[in-house]
């Protein structure tokens, strides 16, 4: 039986996201928040940066959220019953900050193909026009891989800063969701935020991505974790599960996975960024 009602799904086929889903409650979002000042506080500079990336290799609470049943119940509708995940990041846009991200497709510069694969952008506060949510451009999922324009914004949170030029901010609608609740948005679709102007802080947890076991890694190396089902094609080499928040061997892990994926986002570039 589909987790996603015959509405969602049509949304998803034809706008290229759905939203907003319930995932979590309050107190698991309390949870969560409370994990990401615990690391802040003793490990100042694991979150940061490049570390922004994959902290569910090296946290548990975030580890269970990859693994939710709800969220892997909805996921599966779109992509099927095999599914790895592939890569987290945590997105954080603290009060009156300029930080913001710009227009892009996922697929640009992530390397995975075919696109059977589903972004999945959870709520860890609200998030709304005041304090940048995503906005969608609707429909763009049914293109090809737009050109992207690498600007290396200091204030822009993607690792280029590559932005799709010229997008019709008034064909573009805001994907509001309270704390707790999920999106999944299409590799496509054409997507940005703009910078938090309120007095606390925005958080969302990205998992990019969850993808399905026929999903190949087309630019280097990335590893996997087995979320749901099997992996037949056996395409990627698959990480173990955290069991203690900043174990000391699971943070060597960490960081060699996100080098790897720097190497990914970074591919056929004369500049790095700080992500």
């Amino acid at each position: 039986m589909s987790a996603l009602t015959s509405e969602q799904l049509k949304q998803y086929k034809e706008q290229g996201y759905v939203s907003p889903i319930d995932i979590l409650s309050s107190e698991e979002v309390k949870k969560i928040i409370e994990e990401i000042e615990y690391i802040e506080k003793k490990w100042p500079d694991e979150l940061i940066g490049l570390g922004r990336n994959n902290v569910h290799y090296i946290s548990p609470v975030f580890d269970q959220i990859v693994h939710n049943s709800k969220i892997l119940n909805v996921v599966e509708d779109l992509i099927g019953e095999d599914v790895l995940a592939a890569g987290t990041t945590l997105f954080i846009k603290d009060p009156d900050n300029k930080s913001f991200v710009s227009w892009h497709q996922d697929a640009k510069y992530i390397g995975f193909e075919p696109h059977n694969w589903v972004t999945a952008w959870l709520a860890i506060t609200d998030a709304n026009e005041e304090n940048g949510c995503m906005r969608m451009w609707p429909g763009t999922h049914k293109e090809k891989v737009r050109e992207h324009k690498d600007t290396f914004n200091k204030n822009n949170l993607l690792t280029r800063g590559q932005t799709v030029q010229n997008v019709p901010m008034e064909k573009t609608v805001p994907n509001i969701l309270k704390a707790g609740q999920l999106s999944l948005h299409h590799p496509l679709i054409v997507h940005g935020s703009g910078p938090n102007k309120t007095k606390k802080r925005r958080i969302g947890f990205v998992i990019q991505s969850y993808i399905g076991s026929n999903v190949d890694q087309v630019i280097g190396k990335v590893y996997v974790q087995q979320a749901r089902g099997k992996d037949p094609f056996k395409y990627h080499d698959h990480a173990i599960r955290p069991v203690k928040t900043m174990n000391k061997s699971d943070l060597v892990f960490r960081n060699r996975a996100n080098e790897e994926l720097s190497k990914i986002f970074y591919k056929d570039s004369n500049k790095l960024g700080k992500y």
